[in-house]
């Protein structure tokens, strides 16, 4: 329940765009970064989120974590301005980032077996992806109904019966190796992000030779710098950069990034489109994303299945062939008034995306010591959310593009949607590829290796 609050709150908030904007008036940036400013942070405290539950217990960690977002939630229902508003987003990906890796790890300490944590996993990528492309159904029906304000308010009552579950039926585990928190490491990480969000999601409007920008680009380029010389040195470092050399691994953090991205995007260029464009209300546009909440739920099984009985490359070749195929399905609609193949489109899409889930956390913690599987878990959600955020920066200029030009909406932005459509179609082609790369015999080999110098600590 707690990984499907977190994801159903990464886009429950699309479908509620517009009206923020009607409300509060923030620019086409302003609403990326009401978006963009949970993801950033709820990425960058993900691994030191998963490091503390470690430490000092994954049960207690996981129960502060979702008073937390409650918390937040319910500040961001109050919020009286765009800048507020971002504030208190922030306060939520705080308590969120306590969760998705905690969940992870749980899972991992509680699922030794490959079958048996293959199966578990395919239900927490039911739940992934359930939450997140069920969000906008949810969002459209309360902003119709309440308002935008609702999509906030609703996770507290529901945040706070998790933790009370939590408290009496989940059981305490712990690492036996203790770490000290990274806090150097851990600021790096925050500024590299930001500064690459920035980056990505200012340039349309301040342009590229804006010293604004060069700044932010700056700041990215000596931020990882700066954490890479650090980390190599630390005793315990918040990025174990060992983890990494393992092939398997540093696929999956790949194949999450492309992944999120396209949907992320995916969501947010949909939301602007359906509204903003075809003129839907809230609830109807909410209603066309209802057959990728569907798809994602039979992907993620199928994907369950897949990775037991036919491993993870093809779960993975699945997963991509579905988003290209969407992708490209999609780009070609829009501009039209079909609305058969966009949904068409929209369950493929669904499909794809709960198919990638289940075969890159199978993959990501295939070999790690149980002591490090929150370090890796949130390795691995990080990246999720990396990716997501990225594809709401770069696919929100599109959207800004095609919305903020006059004379014929739906061709205008069906024309500045092109290559958005058309990355995301690439995206596909290149998880089947990398999927390939991962269920190699050198890729496991490598795996084998990290994993005994690890167990070495």
């Amino acid at each position: 329940m707690s990984t499907f609050l977190v994801n159903l709150d990464n886009t429950i908030v699309n479908v509620a765009l517009p009206g923020i904007r009607t409300q509060l008036h923030p620019s086409v940036s302003g609403l990326q970064w009401i978006v963009d400013s949970y993801l950033m942070t709820l990425a960058a405290l993900l691994i030191l989120s998963g490091s503390l539950g470690d430490r000092f217990g994954r049960r207690r960690v996981f129960g502060i974590g979702l008073v937390t977002f409650a918390f937040g939630s319910l500040l961001s229902s109050l919020a009286p301005s765009t800048g507020w508003l971002v504030g208190f987003r922030i306060v939520q990906a705080v308590g969120a980032s306590m969760l998705n890796p905690v969940g992870m790890s749980i899972i991992s300490n509680i699922f030794v077996q490959p079958r048996a944590r293959a199966k578990a996993f395919g239900v927490w990528g039911a739940a992934v992806g359930l939450g997140m492309a069920s969000g906008p159904v949810l969002g459209g029906l309360l902003v119709q109904a309440w308002g935008w304000r609702s999509v906030f308010w609703t996770s507290v009552p529901l945040a706070l019966a998790v933790a009370v579950c939590a408290r009496v039926f989940m059981p305490e585990s712990r690492s036996p190796v203790h770490r000290k928190p990274d806090l150097i490491g851990q600021a790096l990480v925050f500024v590299l992000l930001a500064g690459v969000i920035f980056t990505v999601i200012e340039l349309p409007r301040l342009g590229a030779g804006s010293a604004r920008i060069h700044g932010g680009l700056a700041v990215v380029v000596i931020s990882a710098v700066a954490l890479g010389v650090v980390e190599r040195r630390r005793e315990a470092p918040l990025i174990d950069f060992r983890f990494f050399r393992s092939i398997p691994f540093s696929v999956s953090m790949l194949i999450a990034v492309l992944t999120y991205a396209a949907m992320g995007g995916f969501l947010f260029l949909n939301t602007i489109y359906l509204q903003d464009v075809r003129g839907y209300p809230p609830l109807r546009a909410g209603l066309y994303t209802l057959p990728m909440a569907l798809g994602t739920v039979a992907g993620a099984q199928l994907a369950g299945l897949l990775v037991r009985t036919r491993g993870t490359m093809v779960a993975l070749a699945t997963a991509g062939a579905s988003v290209a195929v969407a992708a490209a399905i999609t780009g070609t609609v829009i501009g039209t008034d079909s609305s058969l193949l966009l949904l068409a489109g929209y369950v493929l899409l669904g499909l794809g995306f709960g198919c990638a889930n289940t075969p890159v956390n199978n993959t990501a913690m295939a070999g790690m010591p149980r002591s490090r599987a929150g370090v890796a878990g949130a390795l691995a959600s990080s990246s999720r959310q990396v990716g997501q955020s990225l594809g709401v920066a770069v696919f929100g200029a599109f959207a800004g593009l095609g919305v903020g030009v006059g004379g014929n909406r739906s061709a205008a932005f069906a024309a500045a949607s092109l290559p958005g459509w058309c990355v995301i179609t690439g995206t596909g082609l290149a998880i089947i590829a990398l999927g390939i790369v991962a269920s190699g015999q050198g890729a496991r080999r490598s795996a084998e290796r990290v994993a005994a110098d690890l167990e070495e600590q």
